[in-house]
């Protein structure tokens, strides 16, 4: 397994982009890491954290949520997103993505996993 992942990852521009093969996209790869990290997200949130266009990530959000594997909720007028434990795969993905994680440099997986700072204002829905 290590051997196939190594061969998969590619550098480019400074990021590593280990299942863009699979994913079609190093967007959808990062918005899945993010989401196994911090549980939920919204589109906004995604974008800046990640550096990508708010219509790149609602887009590819889109795709996932089609497809099943992220599912989403509001929350007063916010959407918020997160894996979908029910999508069959469910297990078997976020052990792919733990994996992956594994292969990331230090900067990187700091910068995609580090809790969020500043908690919600209590009552706030």
């Amino acid at each position: 397994m290590t051997c196939f992942l190594s061969r998969m990852t590619i550098f480019v521009s400074r990021r590593w982009i280990v299942l863009q093969p699979l994913l079609g996209s190093p967007a959808k790869e990062r918005i899945l890491l993010y989401l196994l990290s911090h549980g939920d997200a919204y589109p906004r949130e995604l974008a800046v954290v990640l550096g990508h266009g708010l219509l790149s990530v609602q887009g590819q959000l889109q795709k996932l949520e089609d497809g099943g594997v992220v599912a989403s909720r509001l929350r007063g007028r916010v959407r918020l997103y997160t894996l979908d434990p029910r999508w069959p795969f469910h297990r078997e993905l976020a052990a792919l993505l733990r994996r992956v994680i594994e292969f990331l440099p230090p900067d990187e997986r700091e910068r995609l996993f580090t809790p969020r700072r500043r908690p919600r204002r209590p009552g706030k829905p």
